[in-house]
């Protein structure tokens, strides 16, 4: 547990005061590298000179949006990132996460529960390596290889998001077998996994665009309709 405070947190908050408090909370909890930004642009050059482990982004810049900074930053990281937002509709909660955000947490919120949300995704991203499965396997002519989080096809190597990892690795574990959309939430989300079966679907179809030849029609990662999802794998 403690490698996880080690870890670098890019804090990207236009509002000093919301700003500062988060950076004095995280700290209290024994973060020790935070790197706080206020705008896009200083966030860009943050991200690009320290190189974090997971990003806090705001997603009402005063020069862009937390959307664009990701997107920008998804082109040189798969690093997992929460979206803070004022905001809470649904086009933006699912254009965040399909954008690969791991979390996505409206203001007003409980400190608290920043530093639970903080915690539990870098534990799903970062725990060690011997508490993930150390498997290669087959989709037809793709490979994927979830020691490294990368899929090959091709000759093209893609980089699974955390959360397209953690997909692929519970229904590797569960292969031939329904795992039920409620399973996959809480193995995703854990105990607030209530309300993101929608979230779920977005991130399967993006498994999907790496890991099918044609995701509209899917050979390997099925949809059991109206319990979950089954996968059919090969052993490398």
């Amino acid at each position: 547990m403690n490698h996880l405070k080690d870890k670098k947190i890019l804090l990207v908050e236009d509002e000093a005061e919301i700003r500062v408090m988060i950076a004095n909370k995280l700290r209290k909890h024994g973060f020790s590298f935070i790197y706080p930004a206020e705008d896009y642009q200083t966030a860009l050059e943050t991200f690009h000179a320290v190189k974090p482990d997971i990003a806090i982004l705001d997603v009402m810049l005063p020069d862009g949006d937390g959307f664009t900074l990701l997107s920008s930053i998804r082109k040189y990281s798969d690093l997992p990132v929460i979206f803070l937002t004022a905001r809470d509709e649904g086009e933006d909660r699912l254009l965040g996460l399909g954008l690969g955000a791991d979390d996505y947490i409206v203001k007003p919120f409980l400190p608290r529960e920043l530093v639970l949300r903080l915690t539990a995704v870098l534990k799903r991203v970062y725990a060690p390596q011997e508490t993930k499965p150390v498997s290669k396997f087959q989709l037809g002519e793709i490979s994927i290889d979830l020691e490294s989080a990368e899929v090959q096809r091709n000759d093209q190597t893609l980089q699974l998001t955390a959360k397209e990892h953690a997909i692929l690795i519970k229904l590797y574990q569960n292969k031939g077998r329904i795992v039920t959309i409620d399973s996959l939430c809480q193995f995703l989300w854990g105990e607030e996994s209530y309300g993101y079966e929608n979230t779920l679907m977005v991130h399967i179809r993006r498994v999907r665009e790496k890991v099918e030849s044609d995701p509209s029609k899917p050979k390997f990662l099925l949809t059991v309709r109206g319990l979950g999802y089954k996968l059919l794998a090969e052993e490398e």
